[in-house]
């Protein structure tokens, strides 16, 4: 199963166990919720799903790698306790909370939000001493004599024996008492997050060419070989990193990421061909329709990785446009939803507009930090939320300035400057129209009726950020590119070929 797969099993499993009867109860209480395991191999992305899941349902996060945990840590102290049996006292020992379950507690304490994932990850590698407790764990969500609490869901993961010296395997009771989820590298899948997450267009376009070291974990003579997803995207956000700060990628920084001698230096000669690349394509002249014959020409005789590097640069530059204008979009939303509002109390209340909107800003810097203690807190959410903040305050600015006035003319002023945002917005939107479209028309020109055209409306159609827009503000040549590509027939097509086959 590749991880997009287990993590719509992993949250289809959550919203069940999370269902509860007419009496407000779970149906399924906790002892019978079977724990999800994670079987796979390392930096294929296990936690980062569970964070998307959380971010998705609205609920907490707590997370653990139990290979840092003792006996004593996970289990609790043991002490002292005296009780009296038939009239005589007895000196009977207990044990502390586990700081495990203590952390659930103090983030249902702290966020005031009640239900949540306990992720236990390195399931499968505790300590000797530990690995009894860790069983009972699994079988009954208990740590000594304190339960997980209702309304948490136990997710655990580890790795495969193959990966990990230190694997435990479990006995059948303890499997048969759990959901287990086997889980695959698959670039393909990978792929699409990485589309969404921004990663560095030299990256994506390097593995479309050379997709089978996406993923390298062996031994072999000259030791360890180890490039994973996890070891990608890390390289990503550093090279992006160090571009915006002028230091040169080279391979001794690759080499501490990707730990495979051969795909470090295959990636580093790729990135200098990409930079150059960068250099010699002016990526801005071709989004405003100016790009020269020269530039042209070469497109049309370059070969394919280049080709390749070229769209990954276009794409890249336009997917940027996109993800900010959907950040905007969603800020102006909530914005005037709010901003309605605090034109209803106006009329109401003699409350002043700054306490209206300074309340507001302490309600939005509140979910900002609950999201944050709960690991609930998308990258999106975050952005939006910082946005809307700062909105806000320039608004509480703006008032001041203008001597603090209350009611309509109070009003006016917040307006105004909402207004200002929303025509900066629509500018945007066009200005993307416009790149869109020349990104097309190049495309035509130069490439005519190649794969190129199939890769753009693939990409663009794949992004999360790229089809919201489309679908919002349209696209006459995604659209007639899209129709032309088949794309539509082909799916009618297989349907109907399902529709005939006799199951």
């Amino acid at each position: 199963m590749n991880i997009k797969d287990a993590k719509e099993q992993i949250k289809n499993a959550i919203i069940a166990y999370f269902t509860k009867d007419e009496f407000g109860e779970y149906k399924i209480s906790i002892e019978d919720q079977r724990p999800v395991f994670l079987m796979g191999p390392p930096g294929i992305g296990k936690t980062a799903i569970m964070q998307q899941i959380a971010s998705e349902l609205g609920v907490c996060l707590v997370s653990y790698s139990m290979t840092h945990h003792t006996r004593q840590s996970a289990l609790g102290l043991p002490f002292i306790q005296t009780k009296t049996y038939g009239g005589k006292e007895y000196s009977v020992s207990e044990y502390t909370m586990s700081e495990i379950i203590a952390s659930v507690y103090d983030m249902m304490e702290e966020t005031g939000v009640h239900e949540g994932i306990l992720f236990l990850d390195e399931i499968n590698c505790v300590s000797e001493t530990l690995a009894p407790a860790m069983l009972q764990f699994l079988q009954y969500k208990i740590f000594g004599r304190h339960r997980v609490p209702d309304g948490w869901i136990v997710v655990t993961a580890g790795n495969p024996p193959e990966y990990n010296n230190s694997v435990r395997e479990f006995d059948t009771v303890t499997w048969d008492r759990m959901k287990r989820i086997d889980i695959e590298p698959d670039y393909r899948i990978w792929k699409e997050y990485a589309l969404d997450r921004g990663v560095h267009p030299s990256i994506s376009t390097y593995l479309d060419i050379k997709t089978n070291d996406f993923y390298r974990v062996e031994s072999s003579v000259d030791g360890k070989t180890i490039v994973t997803a996890r070891a990608w995207l890390n390289l990503s956000d550093m090279i992006k990193l160090y571009e915006e700060n002028h230091i040169k990628v080279d391979a001794k920084m690759i080499g501490q990421y990707l730990q495979d001698k051969r795909v470090t230096k295959s990636f580093s000669n790729y990135y200098d061909l990409f930079d150059k690349y960068r250099s010699d394509y002016q990526i801005d002249d071709i989004l405003a329709g100016t790009a020269g014959d020269k530039i042209k020409n070469r497109a049309k005789a370059a070969r394919y990785d280049e080709r390749l590097s070229l769209l990954g640069l276009i794409l890249d530059r336009v997917g940027n446009d996109l993800k900010e204008n959907y950040y905007i979009e969603q800020i102006l939303t909530e914005e005037l939803t709010l901003l309605r509002d605090v034109k209803t109390q106006l009329s109401a209340s003699p409350d002043s507009a700054v306490q209206l909107l300074n309340a507001a800003i302490a309600e939005k810097k509140r979910d900002l930090d609950t999201g944050k203690k709960s690991n609930s807190l998308s990258d999106d959410k975050r952005r939006i939320l910082h946005g809307i903040i700062k909105d806000l305050e320039a608004m509480v600015k703006a008032l001041a300035q203008a001597g603090n006035p209350s009611g309509d003319e109070a009003f006016f002023i917040i307006r105004k400057d909402f207004n200002t945002r929303r025509a900066a917005y629509k500018e945007q939107v066009e200005e993307i129209n416009a790149k869109l479209d020349n990104m097309f028309t190049f495309a035509e020109e130069v490439f005519a009726d190649g794969q190129e055209m199939l890769i753009i409306v693939t990409e663009l159609t794949k992004g999360f950020y790229s089809a919201h827009y489309i679908s919002r503000h349209g696209c006459t040549k995604y659209f007639q590119h899209n129709k032309e590509l088949l794309f539509y027939e082909r799916q009618n097509d297989i349907l109907k070929e399902l529709e005939g086959v006799d199951i």
